[in-house]
């Protein structure tokens, strides 16, 4: 029973904690996801952008320019690590000015902007996948300590308890019926010794 006790106790303590971070982790599953539709809007109105130009597009040689490297970092948001995006490194290879189309510059601007915000997507698409899924596993934690959990050892405890109660009185209850037993052979021979010495 003090086992039952001390886990049962355990999980008291421990559900405020989970239910907050519950909270907190739908919070960030919310404003991630707001992040996530302003993204997504942000690139369908870049492509429509670059749609206006695709008969410039056509010109332009995209071998000019190469995403290098995208480099992170974790930040742990809820107890979460989830990977940021820091930064975009691209090569360009150098091209003539004077033989290129004057655009071209602002061309590699484009591209990098574009690319920068479906990067960005990516990243953002991933944190969206890992916090709720977080948040998932924390919801199963809470209703398991609250639905399961909890009334479980309340119930196992309870049961113990009346258990003990139970063999307490029938302990008291063959005390008294011992006694009695007692106390009437006491008296019997107590009578029988009056009636031996009155012959």
């Amino acid at each position: 029973m003090q086992s039952l006790e001390k886990d049962l106790k355990m999980r008291q303590r421990t559900l405020p904690t989970l239910q907050n971070k519950e909270t907190a982790l739908r919070l960030e599953v919310k404003k991630a996801k707001q992040e996530l539709a302003d993204l997504d809007e942000e690139v369908n109105r870049r492509i429509r952008d670059y749609d206006q130009m695709i008969a410039l597009w056509g010109e332009f040689d995209t071998s000019l320019i190469h995403v290098d490297d995208v480099r992170m970092s974790i930040k742990k948001i809820a107890g979460v690590r989830v990977p940021v995006l820091d930064e975009v490194v691209y090569s360009t290879k150098e091209f003539s000015l004077f033989s290129s189309p004057k655009w071209f510059a602002d061309g590699f601007e484009q591209l990098k902007a574009i690319a920068d915000v479906g990067i960005r997507q990516e990243f953002v698409r991933r944190k969206v996948d890992l916090l709720e899924y977080a948040r998932k596993k924390t919801t199963q934690k809470v209703n398991l300590f609250e639905k399961v959990q909890i009334p479980g050892y309340q119930d196992a405890i309870r049961k113990i308890k009346r258990f003990m109660e139970d063999e307490e009185n029938l302990s008291k209850s063959s005390q008294k019926i011992v006694k009695g037993k007692r106390e009437a052979e006491a008296r019997l021979a107590e009578q029988e010794a009056r009636k031996g010495a009155a012959v």
